[in-house]
């Protein structure tokens, strides 16, 4: 089903069954998650008190949920055992399982070690 400008505009929910705009107009005293985040809010357990959609042709519309903003919360600050917990966790993976070294980088879990454990020949055509 291909969505038009017009089956994306339904303010008062009667289609989809929450009010829904067309892209990049949604009323103020809305924002996705990703705009509360920027403002230094978290929807906080309200419900999805809206959507909006962007026409796709080949698969479903593109949604984003919103969230009013008089209801959200502010972020929970990083505690030191939250932050030392998430420095851990970047150490872990950075450092090769094969070398044990820290690569400098994330290592891609598509080779699962270090591009030089992963290709010593070229290593070795290097030197």
């Amino acid at each position: 089903m291909s969505y038009s400008y017009a089956k994306c505009f339904d303010p008062s929910g009667a289609r989809h069954g929450i009010p829904t705009f067309p892209w990049r107009c949604a009323p103020d005293g809305y924002a996705t998650r990703r705009q509360l985040r920027a403002r230094g809010l978290r929807p906080g357990g309200q419900p999805v008190a809206g959507q909006v959609l962007r026409p796709r042709y080949r698969r479903g519309p593109l949604v984003a949920y919103l969230y009013r903003l008089d209801c959200a919360k502010p972020v929970r600050p990083m505690t030191p055992a939250k932050r030392a917990a998430l420095a851990k966790a970047n150490t872990a993976r950075r450092t090769c399982p094969q070398c044990r070294r820290d690569a400098g980088y994330v290592i891609p879990t598509s080779l699962g070690v270090c591009v030089p454990c992963a290709y010593p020949e070229d290593e070795q055509r290097a030197a």
